[in-house]
Order: C-alpha cells, then structure tokens, then sequence
C-alpha cells in the first residue's frame, strides 16, 4: 500500500459501532492489506490428515493466495510447505493430491525428501563453492512459520510467532471434539471429492452467511414453499422424506432463530447453536446409536449427540458442522473473488446411512444442483454489486447491538438473529489490519 494511500484513511476508522464501511468488501487495496496483515499472520485451516493417509502422501492448496503442500513424512509427521521449488520458483506438485517416494521438480529435477530436504540436483558440481545447492538449507523447500493440528484438523500460519493452537481456537475446541467423538471409532475422515465454486464477492460476504439467520426464511422461500406443500400433502403415516427434514428448518422463523442463538468466544471466531440448530430433529439411526453406546455408554452418547452447534466460524479460514461432519473453506483470490470448498467427513465405525446424510445434506444445500446453495450465490453477487453504488456508505450490523449476554467462560452469546457475529469478525478484523508489522 501507498504512502498515499495510507495517509487518506486508516482501517480502523472503516469499522464503528453498528456498522462498516462498504470499502471494506470493495477497495483492493483493503483486500492486499488483509493479505497481509490478516491472513499471513493468523492460522489458517489446511486440511485434515485423512487427506495425507501413507508416507508420501500430499495435499496441495491455496492459503492467502500462497500455493502450500500438506505432506506426510516417512515417520508419520504431517509438514505443510511452500509448492515451490528452491530453484527456479516452479510449482513440486500440480495435482491436489497423490504419493510419492520423493518430490521431484518437472522443470529441471530438483529432488526433494518428504520432509523438504534437498537431496539431488543435475549436475552438483555446478554449484561448488557458491553457497547454493546441496546442504545448504535455503536450497531445500521452505516450511510455513507454524504448523499444527488439532484432532486431526490442520492449521499451518505463515507467522511463527503466532499463539499455541490450541489457545487460539479456545472454545471452538469443543466444535471439534464432537465432530470426532461423534465416531463411533474415535476417527473422521475426509471422504468423497470436493464441492468447489469461485464466486464474485468478498470472502467476507461469504463468511458472514454462515450466521446470518435473518436471510433463510427470504431467500430460501422458493425451496421453502414447495417443502411445505409437500409436507402437507403427505399421508399421515408417511415417511417424510430426507429433503423435507433439512429444508423445512430453514422456514422455521425468526423466533426459532433467536432460539438457537449466537455465541462469540475469541480471536474473531464463533458459534451457532449449542443445544438446539436446523439439525435436531434429523431421525434417528438405531445402529449407529447402538454403536456409540458400544463405545461410550448410554449418558455419554446422549452427552455427545446433544451437542447442536450446527456452524462453527474459525475465523478467517473456515466453518465446520459437527452434526453433520461438513467443512467448509474459505480461499480468497481477489476484492470481488472467493473460492468457496465444501468438503465431507466419515464417521469411522459408523453406519453407512449417516455418511449418506452428510453427502445428501451437501448435494442439496452446496452443489450446482442444489436448491438452496443458488440462492446464496445470487445474494453474493447482488451486495457486491450493490456495494459499488452511491446509495450509502456504510453497511448496518446494528441488530441487538445492546441485546449481549456476558458468559461466566468469558464468551458472549445473542439471540440468533443478532448481528452479534459480524461485530465480533470486524473487531477482529480491525485489531489485525491496524496491528504493526
């Protein structure tokens, strides 16, 4: 950013009581700054080690436009490193994920250990005397700052001075403790390909749909309406269908919202739900209970299974659904361009039926062919496009600005149609844009 640039506004007063400004969706050099100073200097959600199973297995993704691999070493520990060889600059790998014995650069044969180490060049004697090539560190390929993993889930910064993971994610922890305890085994897994769509709007806009309860009942009431004259039509004694249990809730009202409600706990991240979400009354699979309480007993089942945090924001990077075993990632390109992945978890141990739930639920909600999905796609695109125009300044997220209850854990918690999230995200936001170097 430009002295210049930096001497006509500060990012700290684009964020108020109540509100924001719209250049903080729209200006491209907000977007470089929280490059920068956001998402290079916090964790970021790589991926799970389901993705990297064997010795030599990798995963290749994109975090802060930064392409990194996800590898796991001959001794089982999983490293994330730059996708760039220490030569020529060119990209290791180009798929999203394979195995291999060793890395080994396309362009002229750089050869790399799975722990990054440079272990052969053309030609080694070319390079005699000149501090470059084998054994000298800065020739091998370049670790992020911190990588770490909780219960399986990745996180890599690009700053080592980041704080320890586990502190960072705070109360989310208990997010992905129900994910994983949810098996009967004890162990998820990433199962399936991947649901990935690029859209034209701020990754922001995305991030804060997550917990916008205010929008299902409007702008899913075309998937809404024709649930319910179904549900109506069916005989009293008919099975309701799968896709009326997920849509209907999406109709449940402004008053059921409240009642599942917000929570904020941290570092910008947050959960809805806690004992009630759009996913309580999915019925339920004898088997898989029978299984569970095979393994925790009956009052520990119940205990895990009434956990209903249906969205999980770690902010910036990622939400995640523990009763569904869904995450989804967040991969910004540019001011107007986000990538958006939806990936699905197996329950190891458990029935078929619930990975087929899980997998349904993603079609019918985040797929081309969904019919919920498009409509958030269409909202996307109206407020980045309706941002760009001279109707107001500045963004409301003034709802129960004073409606605030202090949790005795040191989290906040709102009714669930609050604005409460977005504050949280933006105060968040402006405590890392206005951060020096």
């Amino acid at each position: 950013m430009s002295a210049d640039t930096q001497s006509r506004f500060s990012p700290g007063d684009l964020v108020q009581p109540g509100r924001v400004h719209k250049r903080v969706y729209t200006d491209p050099e907000i977007f470089e700054l929280e490059m920068e100073r956001l998402w290079r200097r916090t964790w970021l959600y790589v991926g799970h080690e389901s993705q990297v199973p064997l010795p030599g297995s990798y995963f290749a993704a994109t975090l802060a436009r930064q392409p990194v691999m996800m590898l796991r070493h001959s001794d089982g520990s999983v490293r994330v490193f730059y996708n760039r060889c220490a030569h020529k600059g060119a990209m290791v790998v180009c798929d999203e994920s394979g195995r291999v014995e060793r890395l080994r650069c396309a362009y002229h044969g750089w050869t790399y250990a799975t722990d990054g180490t440079l272990l052969h060049t053309p030609q080694p004697e070319g390079y005699a005397g000149c501090g470059f090539g084998a054994g000298h560190r800065e020739s091998s390929l370049r670790p992020l700052g911190r990588v770490a993993s909780y219960r399986g889930f990745v996180f890599a910064s690009m700053n080592p001075d980041v704080p320890d993971l586990q502190e960072w994610l705070g109360q989310t922890r208990a997010t992905f403790d129900n994910a994983v305890d949810r098996s009967p085994e004890g162990v998820i897994e990433v199962t399936g390909g991947v649901l990935r769509y690029v859209h034209d709007a701020n990754w922001k806009i995305l991030l804060e749909n997550v917990s916008d309860n205010m929008h299902p009942m409007v702008t899913h009431q075309s998937a809404i309406q024709p649930v319910r004259v179904l549900r109506r039509d069916l005989p009293r004694d008919a099975e309701i269908p799968l896709a009326v249990t997920m849509i209907e809730p999406f109709g449940g009202g402004y008053d059921f919202f409240d009642q599942i409600g917000h929570t904020v706990c941290g570092e910008g991240h947050s959960y809805t739900g806690g004992s009630l979400s759009i996913h309580s009354e999915y019925p339920e699979v004898p088997e898989y209970l029978a299984a569970m309480e095979r393994r925790h007993g009956a009052e520990r089942t119940r205990e895990i299974l009434s956990v209903q945090r249906h969205n999980t924001i770690v902010y910036p990077s990622m939400s995640l659904k523990c009763a569904l075993q869904t995450v989804r990632v967040y991969r910004p390109l540019a001011v107007d361009r986000t990538v958006q992945e939806t990936w699905t978890f197996r329950l190891k141990g458990a029935p078929g039926a619930l990975l087929e739930r899980a997998a349904f639920y993603n079609h019918l909600i985040f797929s081309p062919a969904s019919i919920a999905g498009n409509d958030d796609w269409e909202a996307y695109h109206r407020i980045q496009q309706g941002l760009v125009s001279q109707g107001s300044d500045w963004v409301s997220q003034h709802r129960h600005l004073d409606t605030v209850t202090e949790n005795s854990e040191g989290s906040r918690s709102a009714p669930g149609t609050s604005d409460i999230v977005f504050r949280h995200e933006f105060a968040a936001w402006k405590r890392y844009l206005t951060a020096e170097a």
